[in-house]
């Protein structure tokens, strides 16, 4: 179950964060319509992607994929644009990824 999630997670980031990415260039870097459109058709499939993990909370999923956005994004920054992170970058995203651990798969009780 935890490494389906975790896969959904992945799967999501590269669906969001490739998305806003495609619109980006579309915009930003006047590559044209048909970036922006996939970007946009991107970002849609990110939505109907979150509704796969196996938690029923709404609140619990997007929070935890919050801690996923912001390491996914800075790994699509140094793969797609050659950005990279220093190490308070590393250190807070060291610590989404704890929180998204604590709120995903900390033990709980009904």
């Amino acid at each position: 179950m935890v490494i389906r999630s975790l896969l959904l997670f992945a799967l999501a980031a590269v669906a969001e964060i490739g998305g806003a990415w495609l619109v980006w260039q579309g915009v930003r870097e006047h590559r044209g319509w048909l970036w922006i459109g996939a970007g946009v058709i991107a970002l849609g499939a990110y939505g109907f992607v979150a509704t796969l993990q196996p938690d029923a909370e709404f609140g619990r999923i997007l929070a935890a994929y919050g801690g996923v956005f912001v390491v996914g994004s800075l790994v699509w920054g140094m793969i797609a644009d050659g950005y990279r992170p220093d190490r308070w970058d590393v250190i807070g995203a060291l610590v989404c990824l704890a929180g998204v651990a604590l709120i995903m798969y900390a033990p709980r009780t009904s």
